[in-house]
């Protein structure tokens, strides 16, 4: 169990070495726990400074829906939109314990999104590869560069050199605007078999699922609102568009819930509301720059359920204070002069909102800016405290020194 001591009549928390250890195992523990399995299978409107324009118009030779059959659709829309599905190939080189190259290959898939050779795909099909090559079907590879990516929700773009006879893009369509039930189509690059098409229905909408988690972050961010479908995603079809009977583009297939890694009709896609959003980003900065706190955080109900003591029953334990927290005093676990490791800060409340999970600072990081003060509530010897942090973005607390003293 953890105790208190009174120094200088000021009350200290301290954990035991049962409590360090358990923080240890049940931090691993929380770190690989998931809402849905990532499996890594493998108008128009301008763009701020930039000479990009990503379409949103109707692609043409595709039928009003209503005029023809069904099946008349999915072959109108598959001719014409398949030709600006990328087959995306990953090469990635590891050294193993004796010193020897090891090669590692990966397949996804993606959508030509503007004439100058962008393509938007998922952050997990490229994430980690050293070589990158896009291919339309026929024996022509081209050569790939990384644009940008944005590992929290797994999008990233890359880009080819176009070429001289132009692409076919895919244009986007309104994922806000989409109804259980909805016919939709998915084109993309299952176990290497070349822009296969699969058809079926939203099945769910709102779905929450979880991007990976960054380095130094117990979780990934999750991804809110979802496209569930039971039109069949299997390894290699990540990164591929998700389409309406009108040929437009509505989600980026990413993950699937699947026991044996197989389709069992339950995959999940981003929807194309959060694309258009992070694409101008990735295309100007080459990630997104978005305000964070720059902590290891744990929830306080999760290590006690680990069998974790700790002085109060819910909030975040800050492991270790970093970025935009630690530049405005919140402190992370520390130890004393005698080598005794000693409690830090739990943040019960951010702006009067209380917080419990990981989730709830996304949530509230997702309506604030760079550069805005939020009140922080946090626990610290037996007593809240109020603490202002100003919100920087990752690369500001990346150039910016720690103040001595905290």
């Amino acid at each position: 169990m953890g105790k208190y001591k009174d120094m200088s009549q000021k009350a200290v928390y301290y954990l035991s070495a049962r409590q360090i250890l358990l923080l240890a195992f049940a931090s691993a523990l929380i770190a690989v726990g998931t809402v849905a399995c990532l499996s890594n299978f493998g108008g128009v409107f301008q763009l701020k400074n930039s000479n990009v324009a990503l379409a949103e118009d109707g692609p043409k030779g595709i039928s009003e829906p209503s005029a023809v059959t069904d099946e008349q659709n999915s072959i109108e829309v598959y001719k014409t939109l398949s030709p600006g599905v990328a087959f995306i190939s990953t090469t990635s080189y590891t050294q193993d314990f004796w010193g020897d190259t090891e090669e590692g290959r990966g397949t996804g898939s993606g959508s030509v999104i503007d004439a100058q050779g962008h393509i938007l795909t998922n952050n997990h099909v490229i994430e980690g590869a050293q070589k990158l090559t896009v291919s339309f079907g026929g024996e022509r590879v081209y050569p790939a560069t990384v644009v940008g990516r944005d590992p929290d929700t797994d999008l990233a773009v890359i880009k080819i050199e176009p070429p001289r006879e132009g692409l076919t893009i895919v244009p986007f369509g309104d994922s806000d605007r989409l109804s259980v039930g909805q016919k939709v189509l998915a084109i993309g690059n299952p176990f290497g078999l070349d822009r296969t098409l699969t058809t079926g229905i939203i099945s769910g909408l709102q779905r929450p699922i979880r991007a990976r988690a960054n380095r130094g972050e117990s979780q990934g961010r999750l991804i809110e609102g979802a496209i569930q479908t039971d039109a069949s995603i299997n390894p290699g079809n990540s990164g591929g568009p998700l389409l309406d009977k009108y040929g437009k583009m509505i989600g980026i297939n990413s993950q699937i819930l699947s026991p044996a890694g197989g389709s069992v009709g339950v995959g999940f896609a981003i929807p194309v509301s959060i694309a258009k959003r992070v694409i101008p980003q990735l295309l100007q900065y080459g990630e997104v720059r978005r305000p964070n706190l720059g902590s290891s955080l744990y929830s306080v109900s999760q290590l006690r359920e680990q069998g974790i003591a700790l002085p109060i029953q819910e909030g975040l334990l800050v492991r270790r204070a970093g970025g935009s927290a630690a530049r405005a005093g919140i402190r992370g676990l520390s130890q004393d002069s005698s080598g005794d490791v000693v409690l830090g800060d739990i943040i019960t409340a951010i702006d009067g909102q209380q917080m419990k999970d990981l989730d709830d600072v996304y949530r509230l990081l997702d309506k604030h800016q760079i550069g805005d003060t939020v009140q922080v509530e946090v626990f610290r010897d037996n007593s809240k405290i109020m603490i202002p942090v100003k919100l920087l973005s990752s690369q500001q607390t990346q150039t910016q020194t720690r103040p001595a003293g905290r």
